[in-house]
């Protein structure tokens, strides 16, 4: 078995992160392994690859076959790019000068979309970031609405308690006083009536009686000269 260019999982459950070994191809994925060149850290954002570029060319060199997630990280950072360059030389399709700058021109073009897409990830960030403030902005006025008209209807139902209330204290109570009224107007008229009846005979009896004791005075007079 040819030997193998592959990942290590270490790390936590749901946590994982990877090293990149040189191993025996009949060896377990996570035994013994010959060499460590590089690690891979797929849950950190963007995704970390740290890979040893000299290590990755020489093992690639000696005939070492990358699994295909190791593969996609070589490619990634321009080692398999490179590894066919040198192959070209050997062959003689190009010198080593122009498998150079073709190689410099390939991590400049990758730098540039590497550049452009962070830009353009952190653009739909904002405006990610941005479209979830103006919903919540929209969420809370809402609400505000919603308890200003509460609170809105709280009040005019208290005050609408608070006139009921008044009107029951000030109202008049005609029920209690009128039968008031009419007892006293019962009771006066009999008074009014009887009072010359009995006031008649008493004036008559006074003044019959001074007529009969004027002569008794006289009498006297007259006796006593």
């Amino acid at each position: 078995m040819p030997t193998k260019i592959r990942l290590q999982r270490k790390g936590k459950k749901g946590l994982p992160f990877y090293h990149v070994v040189i191993a025996d191809g009949r060896a377990p994925r996570d035994g013994k392994f010959i060499e460590r060149i590089g690690i891979y850290n797929p849950v950190s954002k963007p995704a970390e690859i740290d890979i040893n570029f000299d290590r990755a060319l020489y093992w690639l060199q000696a005939g070492a076959q990358p699994t295909d997630t190791v593969n996609a990280l070589l490619k990634f950072k321009g080692i398999s790019y490179k590894f066919h360059l040198l192959n070209g030389v050997k062959k003689g399709a190009m010198t080593m000068e122009m498998a150079e700058a073709k190689f410099e021109a390939w991590q400049k073009e990758k730098q540039e979309k590497f550049v452009s897409k962070l830009k353009e990830e952190e653009l739909k960030g904002k405006d990610g970031r941005k479209k979830r403030l103006e919903a919540e902005m929209k969420v809370n006025e809402a609400r505000a609405k919603e308890i200003q008209a509460k609170r809105a209807k709280e009040l005019k139902e208290k005050l609408a308690v608070e006139e009921v209330e008044t009107e029951e204290t000030t109202a008049p109570e005609p029920t209690v006083e009128e039968p008031v009224a009419e007892v006293a107007v019962t009771e006066a008229e009999p008074v009014v009536e009887e009072s010359p009846v009995t006031e008649e005979p008493v004036a008559e009896a006074t003044a019959e009686e001074p007529a009969a004791e004027e002569p008794a005075a006289e009498d006297e007079n007259e006796t006593q000269a």
